[in-house]
């Protein structure tokens, strides 16, 4: 019996994400940023030649099973470089972006499943001169990007993934084997990517980069983001430090939160629930019982957040995403 399965990561650039003086080209309309991936990718392909990512690491796998066990397995997929697109006067010059040469860990077989590992990803293809921490202090060239996915093939016909690294920037989204967005990186952060990714730091000089990884938001929490973002009314927006607070369990509180980047862990009596990353909309409960916030949301890394006023969001929405964010029931 052979056993298929896979896992993908899609990488893209929102537009808040670029910081300082290099988003004028984005800006002004020379290079552009990316609208979320969908939620569902049936045609990577078709995805690549309409330039919605700038890369995409497509780790697929199989083994043969013969009574039970594991008799054989392989590789298959590999990276996928996305098109940069530029505008010059009235002309649009579509770039393919540069791939570095996949790299495949000797699967790790065991009786009844197989662990494979791979990185895939490359750079720009339009280098810019940038300072660099090290000798020799600047370089005039891209910065790699990458992700480093691991995925367990089992003999039973499960299999299970893992996200072992990913640079900080872009944006890296996670989908099963069906196509299914179902986690994302939960940080990216342009400016230490930009400084420090060269050379010898990167998978290819032997360094990775540990991920931060989070479930993906529901469909409601997407739909009620781009209310917050794109509605009437302008969130304002907020910062935090690594291990500081948003919200501590039993305070006041009358606003809703959208975490645009980074990860927060969910606490109740001094127990963690759950990390949330990008796109998790958090607050609801205190807005529809009483004005007490019901958990500590603590940032796991540096964050930065949307904040609506409650008449931004119908009621009976807000409801329903209480229904989902039962996280202290579910946990006993």
């Amino acid at each position: 019996m052979r056993v298929e399965s896979s896992v993908t990561s899609i990488s893209w650039i929102p537009s808040e994400a670029v910081r300082g003086a290099l988003r004028v080209p984005f800006d002004i309309g020379v290079m552009h940023y990316d609208d979320p991936p969908p939620d569902q990718v049936d045609d990577l392909e078709a995805l690549r030649a309409a330039g919605a990512f700038r890369f995409a690491n497509v780790l697929s796998a199989w083994i043969e099973v013969e009574n039970g066990r594991v008799a054989n397995a392989g590789y298959s997929g590999g990276g996928v470089m996305g098109l940069t697109k530029m505008s010059m006067g009235r002309k649009l010059a579509t770039f393919p972006a540069v791939g570095y040469p996949d790299l495949r860990g000797d699967a790790a077989q065991a009786t009844t499943h197989v662990t494979f590992t791979q990185t895939a990803g490359g750079r720009a293809p339009i280098a810019a001169p940038r300072r660099v921490r090290r000798p020799p202090f600047w370089q005039l060239t891209a910065p790699p990007v990458w992700t480093t996915l691991a995925l367990t093939v089992r003999a039973d016909g499960t299999s299970s993934f893992e996200v072992k690294g990913a640079s900080a920037f872009p944006r890296h989204w996670i989908y099963d084997d069906t196509g299914a967005l179902v986690a994302k990186v939960g940080l990216a952060d342009f400016k230490d990517w930009y400084r420090k990714a060269f050379g010898k730091y990167s998978p290819w000089g032997k360094a990775d980069t540990p991920a931060i990884v989070s479930e993906a938001e529901t469909a409601l929490e997407r739909e009620l983001s781009t209310l917050i973002m794109r509605g009437g009314a302008k969130p304002t927006f907020r910062k935090l430090k690594k291990g500081t607070t948003l919200t501590e369990q039993g305070a006041p509180g009358d606003e809703l939160y959208l975490l645009l980047d980074g990860v927060l862990t969910v606490e109740t009596d001094g127990k963690e629930l759950a990390n949330v990353g990008p796109g998790a909309i958090l607050g609801e409960r205190a807005l529809l019982e009483g004005g007490t916030r019901t958990a500590t949301l603590r940032a796991v890394t540096p964050c930065r957040v949307a904040v609506a006023d409650q008449d931004q969001i119908d009621p009976a929405k807000l409801a329903q995403l209480r229904e989902s964010h039962r996280r202290e029931e579910a946990a006993n």
